[in-house]
């Protein structure tokens, strides 16, 4: 299965998974501190590629 991202800092690149299904995940670029929750909007039923969009989400008080 191929991941596509679209949005946020891995826009662009692919990533390639097992073929379970994806359910999205948290992603970092190399050195960053900070992290992108990447979420699955399409999937495409024949081939299995995902597209997979950056979430806006607000850092958690603790």
């Amino acid at each position: 299965m191929i991941v596509h991202f679209v949005g946020g800092p891995l826009a662009g690149l692919k990533l390639a998974t097992t073929e379970a299904p994806w359910a999205g995940d948290w992603f970092s670029t190399e050195g960053a501190a900070e992290w992108t929750l990447y979420v699955p909007v399409y999937r495409d039923p024949v081939t299995g590629t995902v597209i997979a969009e950056a979430r806006a989400t607000t850092p958690r008080r603790r």
